[in-house]
């Protein structure tokens, strides 16, 4: 099939990471290698385009650049990842309806809430167009699935499990024992986190972690606590780390993601809060990895860590049972190991994308066969 791929949200290869970035690369990823021939739609992003009238000039050129590239190209399908009130599909529904094409949206959200706002009103109503225009919507979240039934038809939508490409990320001894003796860290105990170091729910997240670990080293000192990521709350996140485990506390910066299954395999758990965490990544990688999760029961983690088997969630932000869970697993060096075990196995059985998008590739040829045929 000839696909146009569309990400509102953000351009694919924007230098910004987040997983909604890394959900859409994977996408692409797995259709190209199915034989696909993808055009990347765009590059227009709509985050808030509502409220900045010149970028609407924009839109006029970008969409009269879609239409004649569906008829160039010969398009079958416009495929449309993420969806929702701020940064809803300004081009699919209607360079579709030009083209002659059928209209798809891979995770689309839709939140009744955003109506009550004038800040949000515009993006919820520009949303709910694109949501009811789609021919077949795709989520890969359970919440979002069950908002999405409020307005689309059951036959219209399918639950697509999150997931990764588990031979990405694969347990790396070589790497372990390298990046250990960089860290200086010995044959002592390590807790991976990682995030970007925004001044919202990441840091806030950095923080409870930083935290925790320091009640936890009046009691044990004997762990190391190492961090991947960066941003304009470093030096704030750092001071923070002095103060509650001064010494025992490691910043290696930004990884590439292709580099992360080293830095996962150097570590023994993989803990971070996920405050509002919409899915999280980094918890299917780690545990591709081999590394039990300890994190917050909220959001998306539920639906990527199989609680008590592969990892622990606890209530959101109670640090009582968060703390515990930690110092429970550092503690029991074969509780590590059966759950982390445990972890890549689920991962490649449950959260496998050559698996997962395989029912969602069948869906696209269904929809396309039976367009061409109407």
């Amino acid at each position: 099939m000839h696909i146009a791929l569309y990400t509102p949200f953000k351009p694919l290869g924007h230098q910004r990471p987040s997983g909604d970035l890394v959900i859409a690369t994977g996408l692409l990823e797995y259709l190209t290698a199915k034989g696909h021939h993808i055009w990347q739609a765009g590059p227009l992003r709509a985050r808030w385009i509502y409220w900045k009238p010149w970028e609407w000039i924009r839109w006029l050129r970008v969409y009269g650049q879609a239409c004649r590239k569906i008829s160039q190209y010969g398009i079958d399908l416009w495929l449309t990842y993420h969806a929702y009130y701020k940064a809803p599909d300004v081009l699919g529904p209607w360079v579709s309806k030009a083209g002659q094409i059928p209209y798809v949206i891979f995770q689309g959200i839709y939140s009744t809430k955003r109506r009550r706002h004038a800040l949000t009103w515009p993006g919820f109503i520009l949303n709910r167009t694109s949501l009811t225009a789609a021919k077949y919507i795709f989520s890969n979240r359970q919440e979002d699935l069950h908002n999405l039934k409020r307005l689309i038809p059951q036959e219209h939508l399918s639950y697509v499990r999150p997931g990764i490409y588990p031979e990405a990320f694969q347990f790396d001894a070589g790497a372990r024992q390298k990046l250990r003796q960089t860290w200086g860290v010995g044959e002592t105990p390590v807790i991976l986190s990682a995030a970007m170091f925004r001044s919202d729910v990441k840091t806030e997240g950095l923080e409870f972690l930083l935290q925790a670990c320091g009640r936890l080293a009046k009691i044990d000192k004997s762990f190391w606590l190492v961090i991947a990521g960066d941003g304009k709350e470093r030096q704030k996140l750092e001071r923070l780390a002095h103060e509650q485990v001064p010494g025992r506390v490691r910043f290696v910066g930004k990884i590439k993601r292709e580099h992360m299954a080293q830095f996962y395999s150097a570590g023994d758990i993989f803990v971070f809060p996920g405050i509002r965490e919409s899915l999280g990544m980094v918890y299917l990688e780690s545990q591709s990895c081999g590394l039990p999760v300890v994190a917050f029961d909220n959001g998306g983690i539920p639906e990527v860590v199989a609680s008590g088997q592969t990892g622990f969630l606890t209530p959101l932000r109670q640090a009582e049972p968060f703390g515990s869970a930690i110092q429970k697993l550092l503690q029991d060096k074969g509780l590590r190991r059966s759950m982390g075990e445990r972890a890549a196995a689920y991962v490649r059985q449950e959260h496998n994308l050559n698996r997962n998008y395989g029912e969602m590739e069948k869906q696209l040829r269904r929809i396309v066969r039976t367009y061409q045929n109407a």
